[in-house]
């Protein structure tokens, strides 16, 4: 059976060397590509595939996001996140979403297409780079850990937790990939939805259940 596969990124030439590692694999076809998280969402719909391989740092609607929703709208649908990011704060926020497994854009093309693969058969991928992170991090994890503020979406959650760590708005957005102005709006609405005055009453919420651990 042919694997179908929807892949988004805002890299036209990025996409274009994926579709070509993937279809160099007998039994994976790529039947759509997307430039950003609204354009990926109207593919799933309209193509019903069976892996969708996505970027998280996008234009419009993030990866995190898109993770999320495909999780509500697709709940069988294995999503896998690729991206450059090997920071614990994107990998908790793209498995915490939904995701299946999380590659980094240096994998090799047997990675990558052996990921598809596994995805489609029901199982998680991790990338070897990342894998003894997530173990460790679950090996460290207490009741304080889990998904501490439900009422915060994913990316003012990881917003929050680099706030927690001492990131200025500057260094977020970096991180994330995402301009200042947008953290300012996000940490505006995090010292709503938390009901603090300020970032420092933000950070000490985080860190008193455990979000302020430090990262690389």
């Amino acid at each position: 059976m042919t694997i179908r596969v929807v892949l988004a990124d805002d890299h036209p030439m990025f996409r274009f060397g994926l579709r070509a590692v993937l279809e160099q694999t007998e039994g994976i076809e790529v039947v759509g590509e997307a430039a950003d998280g609204a354009a990926l969402l109207a593919l799933v719909d309209e193509l019903d595939p069976d892996v969708v391989l996505t970027d998280l740092s996008m234009s419009d609607v993030d990866g995190v996001t898109v993770i999320q929703t495909l999780a509500r709208t697709h709940q069988v649908l294995p999503v896998l996140a690729m991206t450059m990011h090997a920071d614990e704060v994107h990998v908790r926020a793209a498995l915490r979403a939904g995701a299946c497994g999380y590659l980094l854009k240096g994998a090799d093309a047997l990675a990558i297409a052996g990921a598809v693969e596994a995805a489609a058969s029901g199982q998680v991928v991790l990338d070897p780079a990342i894998s003894q992170q997530v173990i460790a991090a679950y090996a460290g994890s207490d009741e304080r850990d889990p998904v501490a503020f439900p009422e915060l979406t994913a990316r003012e959650t990881e917003v929050l937790r680099l706030i927690a760590v001492g990131c200025r708005n500057h260094e977020i957005a970096r991180r994330l990939g995402i301009a200042e102005k947008t953290v300012r709006n996000l940490t505006s609405s995090v010292l709503v939805k938390l009901r603090v005055p300020d970032r420092t009453a933000a950070a000490l919420r985080a860190q008193e259940v455990g979000l302020g651990s430090p990262m690389p």
